[in-house]
């Protein structure tokens, strides 16, 4: 059975940076698209980026583009969000994703 596994959240200030990473066990994490996705408190799901099967095609939702940056490690079989010039409103519980497969999260706390 396909594992997911986020790490790397924390509490940090607007203006800081974080790395999640996410851990896939029972799969190859170049064998199919990924995603990270967010649910803020008292909001729904946000997709926030995705990184395709072959690792050459990237997307961001407006709100993220030119701060985060989404990335795998095929080696460590590891997903990544570079997250810099964090702000209030990217507090939420991140996930990451892949075909029907989730995690569990992981909680990005940003203080102003």
């Amino acid at each position: 059975e396909v594992q997911m596994v986020e790490s790397g959240g924390g509490l940090v200030q607007t203006g800081g940076s974080l790395k999640l990473s996410c851990t896939a066990s029972e799969f190859t994490v170049g064998d199919a698209d990924m995603t990270w996705v967010r649910q803020a408190p008292g909001k729904g799901p946000e997709w926030v980026s995705a990184i395709n099967r072959g690792g050459s095609n990237v997307y961001y939702t407006n709100s993220v583009k030119g701060r985060f940056t989404i990335s795998r490690d095929s080696a460590k079989n590891m997903l990544y969000l570079q997250m810099n010039n964090l702000k209030p409103e990217d507090t939420a519980v991140y996930y990451c994703n892949v075909r029907t497969y989730w995690g569990q999260g992981t909680q990005v706390t940003v203080s102003s």
